[in-house]
């Protein structure tokens, strides 16, 4: 299993102890690297008791919508690399985006018929069919190659770099682009994307339907009842068929989505300053979540909400003592895409009662 955005904390992708990777490596880069070895020995099995709601969002988000308006690239165009590198593009006849955020750009810029591969975390309907260019968590410069790609997109987290510089020595013009953790992200990938492709119009048109749609759905959030406090909502990776449980803080990529909706991320006020940690009593007591946020496959690999409130602490906090639980596809939370202001109405949905008010 590929060890990325869709099946493990946000914009880090795994790599094997020891290589590395095409960017810089974050704070949390050994304990990373560690999970996603673990993930790739152990798989992913687990239950199947995912929140219906959870079904719906899958339906509904593992769908693209291409703008309405043709892009009309304009090549060759020359780019920066995120990592530092000049980057020539003359044709995207045949593109190959190696994370599952990019390949949601992409298609939804309207180039989705040119794509001619994906990497595993790119979950969604349009590009099921295409071969995928990954080997467990790597990307395989050989089945990369062998398509003959006109540009390649990856993220500074892809990896191992030896893969990233065949690429290049092979000549196939390669495009790196910075992940994203934040709302402010969506805009800047955006523009990033589509200029490396040579769409900027399409790029400016599809920003402004993006932010227009987050925009949107912001304004759905209910304001507090009198006297009511936000809720407070802890963002939890899990996969139970790796032993893995952690608490997100400050920079888990889940507090700016969390604050869109109107809620307190309980992990970053808790004090947590790293990523992630692992999950212990004491540390979910001090974040008091009143609702907890995960990935739908990581609820269904512990078997449920009936697993989760199994997981020392989870029962003792007010989310695991009224069941307040929002889980959201694994392949979009947290891409800050063209997609993104579905994630925020989904988790909006879930995280607040029917008749508006927090409870």
């Amino acid at each position: 299993m590929r060890f990325s955005q869709d099946f493990a904390p946000p914009g880090r992708a795994g790599r094997r102890p020891g290589r590395r990777r095409a960017g810089t490596r974050g704070p949390l880069g050994v304990l990373t690297a560690t999970l996603a070895l673990a993930l790739a020995l152990t798989g992913c099995g687990g239950g199947t008791d995912a929140k219906a709601s959870a079904t719906a969002t899958k339906a509904t988000a593992d769908r693209i919508e291409p703008l309405t308006t043709a892009p009309d690239p304009r090549l060759p165009v020359t780019v920066e690399s995120a990592d530092g590198a000049e980057v020539t593009v003359t044709s995207t006849d045949r593109i190959v985006p190696l994370t599952g955020g990019l390949s949601e750009i992409v298609f939804t810029l309207g180039l989705g018929k040119q794509v001619v591969a994906r990497d595993i975390t790119a979950t969604f309907e349009q590009a099921a069919e295409l071969p995928v260019v990954t080997r467990a968590h790597d990307v395989s410069a050989e089945s990369v190659l062998s398509l003959k790609p006109t540009v390649v997109l990856a993220e500074t987290t892809t990896g191992p770099a030896e893969a990233i510089d065949q690429i290049r020595d092979a000549g196939v013009p390669l495009v790196v682009v910075a992940p994203a953790k934040q709302l402010s992200d969506v805009g800047r990938r955006i523009d990033t994307v589509a200029a490396a492709l040579g769409v900027p119009d399409s790029g400016t048109e599809l920003k402004s339907r993006t932010r227009s749609r987050i925009d949107a759905v912001q304004k759905s959030v209910p304001a507090p009842a009198d006297g009511a406090t936000k809720p407070r909502v802890a963002f939890l990776y899990l996969r139970g068929s790796a032993s893995v449980y952690l608490l997100g803080g400050r920079e888990s990529g889940a507090s700016s989505l969390l604050e869109a909706a109107g809620a307190v991320d309980a992990g970053k006020a808790s004090g947590l300053k790293k990523d992630f940690t692992a999950i212990t009593s004491e540390a979910l007591a001090k974040a008091a979540p009143d609702a907890i946020l995960v990935m739908s496959k990581g609820l269904e690999s512990v078997g449920g909400v009936d697993g989760l409130v199994k997981i020392p602490g989870v029962a003792e906090t007010p989310a695991g003592m009224d069941r307040r639980i929002v889980s959201i596809d694994d392949g979009v939370l947290l891409n800050y895409g063209p997609r993104t202001d579905r994630v925020l109405s989904e988790l909006i949905a879930q995280l607040y009662p029917k008749d508006g008010a927090d409870k």
